[in-house]
């Protein structure tokens, strides 16, 4: 019996292994290098620097507005026009992307149920919303508990985000008419291109925002938001920001977005 668990466990042991060095080969094979053109932004050239946010499963960017006003206006980004100057008041635009069934009808955790989450994963042309908020400061202020990295992106890179970004967004008659109120805040819902699935959650959106920046990026890594944030670091040379942990901080303000299970909040 004692012998038979023993070979029981040296089999899971090696089958785990074998899947690990599967995992990382995947990682090492998918990985694609930076564009030289892009990024970094040369030293002696104006950046732009944006923000990625993290609470452990979702991954979101943060823009400042009025560049993203400027870049829009002066390139014809119709999607981003409108929502610069829908949130005109606010300073930073927070963006997400994912399942539209989690982002509107699974506000908490508790709401989770397997069946949503297995469809999530494993459904086939789920579509998808993006989730704007404006943010009145810093995003290092405004998610005082969350894994934040700053980007500093140069011009051309950032304008390349912007396009990417702005062909996310689905036009209704030429126009671009939100969806309803977010999760928090002045946040509002849109319509979104792309399905979501367990090969292309949230964080894997953020990771092609990243790409079309110039930045390093690797697609395996990005199922999880730890693995883009690793990414970040491990090729990029960019660290979290130290957090600010803020005794009774507003928990509403950064909801936490499951986007692994296709994002929801808790």
């Amino acid at each position: 019996m004692r012998r038979g668990l023993l070979f029981f466990a040296a089999g899971l042991g090696i089958i785990l292994l074998l899947a690990l060095w599967g995992f990382a080969g995947a990682a090492f094979i998918t990985a694609r290098p930076a564009d030289p053109m892009l990024w970094p932004p040369r030293p002696d050239a104006r950046a732009i620097e944006i923000v990625v946010v993290s609470n452990g499963y979702h991954t979101g960017v943060a823009l400042p507005r009025a560049a993203v006003a400027e870049f829009a206006s002066g390139r014809g980004y119709p999607a981003l026009i409108a929502v610069s100057q829908r949130f005109a008041a606010f300073d930073w635009l927070e963006i997400g992307w994912g399942d539209e069934g989690f982002y509107r009808h699974v506000p908490t955790a508790s709401d989770l149920t397997l069946p949503l989450a297995l469809r999530a994963l494993f459904g086939r042309g789920n579509p998808t919303v993006l989730h704007v908020a404006g943010l009145g400061d810093d995003p290092v202020h405004a998610f005082p508990a969350a894994d934040l990295v700053r980007v500093p992106l140069s011009r051309t890179g950032f304008d390349q985000l912007l396009a990417r970004l702005d062909a996310t967004f689905v036009p209704v008659s030429g126009a671009f008419p939100d969806l309803g109120r977010g999760l928090y805040g002045s946040s509002l819902f849109y319509r979104a291109t792309g399905t979501f699935n367990i090969l292309r959650d949230c964080n894997h959106w953020v990771d092609e925002l990243l790409g079309a920046a110039g930045l390093p990026t690797a697609p395996v890594l990005a199922i999880f938001s730890h693995g883009l944030l690793l990414n970040l670091r491990w090729r990029a040379g960019l660290h979290p920001v130290p957090r600010i942990i803020q005794q009774g901080a507003n928990r509403y303000i950064f909801t936490s977005l499951i986007c692994t299970t296709g994002c929801t909040s808790v």
